[in-house]
């Protein structure tokens, strides 16, 4: 199991770097669908993500995927993954 260190959004976040949205074809990180990612009281971890449309035909493999490889961290056996769609995402938030 990992340690829980101050960087643990770092962890998750690189962690979730091998979930490529079907459409674009790149890391949901790196085209900006990550949202938040957060320990709860408990050290439960919320991650709050979108998709780049509402309704997206992918958004339960993206929702489930995420949940996924965040758990395989290691740092939290509860991982909550939230479908929000505020702020609505654009290309602008892709990373180069």
């Amino acid at each position: 199991m990992t340690t829980v260190t101050a960087d643990f959004e770092d962890t998750i976040r690189n962690a979730l770097r091998i979930v490529i949205d079907p459409e674009i074809g790149r890391s949901v990180v790196d085209i900006g669908l990550i949202y938040k990612i957060a320990r709860q009281e408990g050290g439960a971890i919320l991650i709050d993500m979108t998709t780049t449309t509402k309704g997206c035909p992918a958004a339960g493999y993206l929702v489930d995927a995420v949940r996924e490889c965040a758990l395989d961290t290691g740092i939290s056996q509860i991982v909550e993954v939230r479908l929000v769609y505020e702020p609505g995402w654009s290309p602008d938030l892709m990373v180069e």
